[in-house]
């Protein structure tokens, strides 16, 4: 049904390894599907922010964000199983809607973690995603807590 699948993650989210991930890779094998995964660092490059940042700082970040995507996401894959490692800058919604179509992905898996008051009914990233991708997108929520 999809053949390429494109799962956005926080490298310092619980919820994105435990949940989202596992879905993404789930979904791969079950249409073996191309899978992509992906995460997004803030653009430092800007004249304002940059210029707090030693020469040099950026390409660096970089390097060690790919590192630790690839160890997590290597980490969680099931044996002979393997994804596209991703970097995006600047915010999340717009470089994961960049991403989709540079790749011409035709599923976005992206987490909503249980939402606060201010995001409504998704996370403000997973909304904006819903809203403007021009493929299918497939959040995965957290479970409610009882109380």
């Amino acid at each position: 049904m999809f053949s390429r699948i494109l799962v956005s993650v926080d490298l310092d989210a619980p919820f994105d390894w435990e949940r989202t991930f596992p879905t993404a890779v789930t979904l791969a094998r079950q249409w073996s599907a191309r899978l992509d995964v992906m995460t997004v660092v803030p653009a430092f490059g800007m004249s304002m922010v940059g210029q707090f940042f030693p020469n040099g700082y950026e390409k660096k970040m970089a390097r060690l964000v790919m590192e630790n995507l690839k160890s997590k996401a290597d980490a969680a894959l099931p044996s002979g199983m393997t994804v596209n490692h991703l970097v995006g800058e600047g915010n999340v919604y717009e470089s994961v809607l960049a991403m989709a179509e540079q790749r011409r992905i035709d599923l976005i898996v992206i987490g909503a973690h249980r939402p606060e008051l201010r995001d409504y009914l998704l996370g403000p990233n997973a909304a904006r995603v819903v809203r403007h991708a021009t493929c299918s997108v497939l959040v995965v929520r957290e479970e409610a807590s009882a109380g």
